[in-house]
């Protein structure tokens, strides 16, 4: 029999008598049951590390897999995991008797039943989760018994439950090893972190493991545009929306992959520069997305729309918005080329501003244009707002980019862009926060640049705009008494950048 009514006489002496030993018990349920206690806390663990018992639970484990003893089974890995769990003995002793082995033993079996194990397959991979955390030795071992094909199987299960310590794995590999991050993001490694995302996207994930690995490997090092197109193969899924609207093009996990990308940005904004190479394959995304996006229908939500390539588009926005925000994040290196200034010279500018030109105006501007034959401002466009929020981004990354940038704010009023931003500077129920980031633009663009600023006072004298941000930027228009001609100056005043 198997199971609850195992007979515990049936297992060796050498591996009964030490764990009851231990616990002062005579029933292997109850031993594991008080070891999986005591081993839950850092004393207990170096207690039981002194008394050796590692190597005696690992051939526990064997003999139970042997045995098909499931709920046995479950018990004696879930204490191999607290052993391991920060104990540096344990952990040696766990590489030292070929510990790896024995749970991929484990792993193989579960992983490959019709209807996967998915409790042990977790505790398996908590059990190597934990030991890889005692350095690049154990993470060397690990990759070299794993890498790829067992990766590439564990990653292809489907489950919330396994996910996130495999992923747990791979980051602390990575981490440790950096050239275990390069053989992950090339060919065979690619289509093991394809999986994971693919779980992900489908299931979701409780830890932060996925997103550290993802950060690893896309924002710290030059590994996003290699995965971002291992996306469209293959292993993305065939869902990819309305061909008719150029949803084709992109996958689903390829915008997933974005989305995932902006958040960790976003969060850890102050963290991480983002390489060239990210950047301009975002940008080139970006790009691709605008040709093949509608603009003829009004906005029903914002991110994510169930539009894939809006959602691509949107996504990929939002990641240069944010990057073209971390300026002044760090020094560069010498004879290091600034990541802001190298989209800039591939065009960010124009083509962000060209898409904000062909906008229809925010709705309080078209309502106040109604009752006003006011020449200066064009409703000819027809583009309309793909998501809510698409006008404040591309606002903001205007805002961001002239930010002590001279030649920004003369590439923008000598593309006659400074009245189109004066326009931006209003609420919007579609665009949330369009104001503050109109405002942050305009601050960027009239400081230190007396050209902009003398069109932003002769616009406001002449009444073609009104503008009581002024004082709020520190700014008031003033006429020279001698050339009669308006200019601003400084006020005393304060400033904040929108946040969200």
């Amino acid at each position: 029999m198997v199971g609850e009514s195992l007979p515990e006489f049936n297992y060796p002496k050498d591996v009964l008598q030490p764990l009851l030993s231990t616990s002062n018990l005579s029933s292997l349920q109850q031993a594991q049951e008080i070891l999986i206690k005591d081993s839950r806390a850092a004393v207990g663990r170096a207690e039981l590390a002194s008394k050796n018992i590692l190597p005696t639970v690992l051939k526990l484990v064997e003999s139970l897999h042997r045995a098909s003893s499931q709920e046995y089974l479950m018990q004696a890995t879930k204490l191999l995991r607290n052993l391991c769990a920060g104990e540096v003995a344990n952990q040696n002793s766990f590489v030292e008797h070929n510990g790896i082995e024995t749970v991929l033993t484990v792993l193989r079996s579960a992983a490959l039943l019709s209807d996967p194990d998915f409790g042990i397959i977790r505790l398996s991979l908590q059990v190597l989760a934990n030991v890889s955390l005692a350095g690049a030795e154990h993470q060397q071992a690990i990759w070299l018994k794993l890498f790829p094909n067992e990766f590439f199987i564990l990653a292809s299960i489907c489950s919330l439950e396994t996910s996130d310590p495999l992923c747990m794995i791979l980051y602390t590999c990575c981490d440790g090893k950096p050239g275990l991050a390069i053989e992950l993001c090339r060919d065979p490694g690619l289509p093991i972190v394809a999986g994971i995302i693919w779980t992900v996207a489908s299931v979701g994930s409780r830890e932060d493991w996925f997103k550290l690995l993802l950060s690893r490997l896309c924002l710290e090092d030059i590994h996003f545009p290699a995965l971002f197109f291992k996306l469209c193969e293959g292993n993305a899924s065939e869902d990819r929306g309305n061909t008719a609207l150029g949803d084709n093009v992109f996958s689903s996990e390829q915008a997933f992959l974005l989305r995932i990308i902006s958040e960790i940005l976003n969060e850890r904004i102050n963290e991480v520069r983002v390489p060239n190479e990210t950047a301009l394959c975002v940008l080139g995304i970006f790009k691709r997305s605008v040709s093949i996006v509608d603009f003829g229908a009004r906005a029903k939500s914002g991110l994510p729309t169930g539009s894939t390539s809006v959602d691509v588009m949107g996504y990929s926005l939002i990641i240069l918005r944010d990057i073209c925000a971390q300026d002044s994040l760090g020094d560069l290196k010498k004879d290091s080329v600034d990541v802001v200034d190298l989209l800039l010279s591939n065009d960010l500018t124009n083509v962000i501003l060209s898409l904000l030109h062909d906008l229809e105006p925010p709705a309080i501007i078209r309502k106040t244009l109604k009752d006003s034959e006011n020449g200066e401002l064009n409703l000819g466009s027809t583009k309309l707002c793909p998501y809510k929020g698409f006008r404040r981004d591309l606002v903001a990354i205007i805002g961001n980019c002239a930010y002590r940038r001279k030649n920004v704010q003369d590439e923008i009023r000598q593309k006659s862009g400074i009245l189109l931003l004066l326009q931006q500077r209003v609420t919007n129920d579609d665009n949330p926060y369009l104001r503050e980031w109109g405002i942050w633009s305009l601050r960027n663009l009239l400081e230190g640049n007396a050209e902009n600023q003398q069109i932003v006072a002769d616009l406001q004298l002449q009444g073609s705009v009104d503008m009581p941000e002024l004082a709020r930027l520190g700014l008031k228009v003033e006429v020279d008494q001698n050339t009669h001609r308006a200019k601003l100056v400084n006020i005393p005043g304060s400033y904040t950048k929108p946040v969200e």
